[in-house]
């Protein structure tokens, strides 16, 4: 990754593959927009200084002309610091496999993942929370840890840190400055005022773990929905998973609030909700409970689909959800279908292997998008911190200054390498090489 040559001009596909209305290819490098042009037809005079879109014809050999946009950005106001440019065509995964082709003809070279953030942090556009705060927002799996990758994205980690840095630096100045002049009658930092800039420190990091700790640990419990149509089994089947008495009957409807249970399976809590069905509201109070379901199912971790085995009316015509689970109920009536998860709460058929589903999932959540780097930021930041720590009892007992100003020194080189000021190869292939390409 690091090896790669940042003079080369890169292309990728950065918009999601597959049919749809629109493909971007991008390129970026010094020959982006010469590369841009080679198959691009307009009627307008392309300006290379100006920042702006154009609207022509795609022009490959043997092809029809297709239409297309191009998008021109000059360096060095550009998310990579070097001329970037977009093509924009109908995204006809023939037509875009056949123009990345042809532009890697002309001499482009296809981008390695995460390369175009890569080139980002070297020409000092990101710094590496940053820059990995990029791979967290498109990994993100729910609201929660999209909104942490956004507020690190917009800074949340870095903006903190920047005048403790520059506090840092001025202070070590001082006690160097100190050693210096160690014979002269001068004096340029006291000790009740190197203490508190390092008491002021000390506080910004302690703060910062906390806020790194709650955002890679959090105390959301992974919550699961049971969604289904009336009568389809949700409460029975809470019932049996939780050892709750939820109101069971077979008139539809029961279910008029939505209820929650926590349980724990193999060492993992998990919060299940029961909700009414979904029908169309014909009352009030119906439409209350609609809009209660609606609202769990948004915030739901998990959607539990339930649908009674072997009925094709209502229970089972409803569209599932995308990533819903869907389970069939009362399988002692009737066989499940092909990919659906059998359960029976009257004969406890399959609940062992629900919870076992519930469970992986759940697992899989508690590790954030943002973990590897979250994890990174906060070692650095302790170890930052004892650094401070010992800075400050060396100068509260009066310790040589050279002891102090080697402590602060590693304070400084902690924070360096947590913003990416220092860094090494085998840390930035970790990082960028978990990107998808075309980012």
């Amino acid at each position: 990754m690091t090896s790669i040559d940042p003079g080369d001009t890169i292309v990728a596909l950065s918009s999601a593959s597959g049919p749809g209305a629109r493909a971007v290819i991008r390129l970026s490098g010094p020959g982006a927009f010469r590369f841009a042009r080679t198959f691009f037809l307009t009627k307008e005079a392309i300006d290379e200084s100006q920042r702006r879109g154009y609207a022509g014809m795609l022009r490959l050999a043997d092809l029809p002309a297709w239409p297309a946009d191009v998008y021109l950005w000059p360096a060095p106001s550009t998310y990579t610091g070097q001329p970037i440019a977009e093509i924009h065509v109908l995204s006809s995964p023939p037509l875009v496999q056949r123009l990345i082709g042809d532009l890697l003809h002309q001499g482009a070279r296809s981008a390695q993942p995460g390369e175009f953030t890569l080139r980002a942090f070297l020409a000092g556009k990101r710094d590496l929370p940053r820059a990995e705060a990029v791979h967290a927002v498109i990994a993100a799996g729910n609201r929660h840890e999209l909104t942490d990758a956004l507020a690190q994205m917009a800074g949340g980690v870095t903006h903190p840190l920047q005048g403790l840095r520059e506090d840092l630096l001025n202070l070590l100045a001082d006690v160097e400055a100190g050693l210096d002049f160690a014979e002269e009658d001068i004096h340029f930092a006291g000790q009740d005022e190197t203490l508190r800039r390092l008491s002021r420190g000390m506080a910004q990091l302690t703060n910062l773990r906390r806020q790194l700790q709650e955002r890679s640990t959090g105390d959301r419990v992974f919550r699961a929905v049971l969604i289904g149509a009336p009568n389809a089994g949700k409460s029975s089947l809470f019932n049996a998973l939780t050892g709750a008495s939820a109101l069971v009957s077979e008139v539809a409807g029961t279910t008029r609030d939505y209820l929650v249970r926590r349980l724990e399976v193999d060492g993992t809590m998990i919060e299940l909700v029961d909700t009414a069905g979904v029908q169309t509201a014909l009352s009030p109070i119906e439409s209350q409970a609609q809009t209660l379901r609606d609202r769990e199912m948004e915030q739901a971790d998990a959607i539990l689909w339930c649908v009674e085995a072997g009925k094709a009316g209502a229970s089972s015509s409803l569209p599932a959800p995308a990533n819903a689970l869907v389970v069939a109920t009362k399988c002692d009536l009737a066989s499940a279908a092909e990919g659906q998860v059998p359960t029976s709460a009257k004969m406890g058929t399959g609940l062992d292997e629900l919870r076992r589903l519930l469970s992986a999932r759940a697992r899989s959540a508690a590790q954030p998008a943002l973990a590897p780097s979250l994890s990174r930021c906060r070692h650095h930041v302790e170890t930052s911190l004892e650094h401070l720590r010992k800075a400050h009892h060396m100068t509260l007992f009066e310790e040589p200054p050279e002891l102090l100003a080697l402590e602060l020194r590693g304070a400084l080189d902690q924070l360096g390498a947590l913003v990416g000021a220092v860094y090494t190869d085998d840390l930035l292939d970790r990082i960028f090489s978990r990107f998808c390409i075309g980012k």
